[in-house]
């Protein structure tokens, strides 16, 4: 959704690598060990982590919809500034989310 996919390829090359593994889990139905419920944003809302170089970086999906796995949001959030996802992140999650289902329904 959005501009995901060119953050995505933003993201260094081993991060690139775990978190597309786990994508790839979630495409064959499978939930990946790293996937935490975001239960702030809707129902069958997972977000993957992978840290790299004190860095934290961030792929939220949604797998649950009938015509696949929609990528939310991917972004880099910075390990120094706590543990909590950044309101306007979430803002974003959500508003992609509304849209996801919106177009899986169509």
């Amino acid at each position: 959704m959005g501009d995901s996919l060119k953050r995505f390829r933003r993201f260094p090359e081993e991060v690139e690598d775990t978190l597309g593994q786990d994508l790839f889990e979630v495409q064959t139905g499978r939930i990946p060990g790293s996937a935490k419920p975001l239960k702030t944003v809707g129902s069958g809302v997972y977000e993957l982590r992978d840290d790299f170089d004190t860095d934290t970086y961030r792929c939220v999906y949604i797998a649950k919809l009938d015509k696949g796995v929609y990528v939310l949001h991917v972004f880099k959030k910075k390990s120094k500034s706590g543990i909590a996802t950044p309101r306007e992140e979430i803002e974003r999650v959500r508003e992609r989310y509304r849209q996801a289902v919106k177009l899986d329904k169509e």
